[in-house]
């Protein structure tokens, strides 16, 4: 069990833009090191087009990806769950690793806004990765 990599939960309200975008540049950045999901308390129908597009040229594919609603035992498998703009609607367990990430919406954004948004979200993810030391 000490050597299982950690597991972090990305949860916004939509699951569409943000927790996207950092699921998968934590999936890049720790190499597979770092078991990561996302989720969202409201889910959309969709993967926000841009959001898909701005990935895509920093080499993350987010075509497999779709909205994922959050649920309990997502919240219980993490060890470290960031929230991102979806207020209270995430269960708190005891012993679990809280952050909240106060970030623009990619929605409705042109891409050089959502571009903006997915450099944040990538500098918060190296500073996540490097205090996680997954290797």
């Amino acid at each position: 069990m000490a050597d299982a990599p950690p597991e972090v939960l990305f949860v916004c309200v939509h699951n569409a833009g943000r927790s996207q975008m950092a699921a998968g540049l934590v999936d890049k950045l720790s190499g597979g090191q770092v078991r990561v999901r996302s989720a969202g308390s409201e889910p959309a129908d969709q993967l926000n087009p841009r959001v898909v597009e701005a990935m895509s040229e920093v080499g993350v594919s987010l075509a497999k990806e779709y909205p994922k609603p959050l649920t309990d035992d997502a919240v219980r498998a993490a060890d470290v769950v960031i929230t991102m703009g979806c207020g209270d609607a995430c269960p708190i367990y005891p012993g679990k690793r809280y952050e909240d990430w106060e970030l623009e919406d990619p929605a409705g954004k042109d891409l050089d806004g959502v571009r903006r948004i997915r450099d944040e979200i990538a500098d918060r993810v190296k500073t996540l990765l490097a205090d996680l030391d997954p290797g």
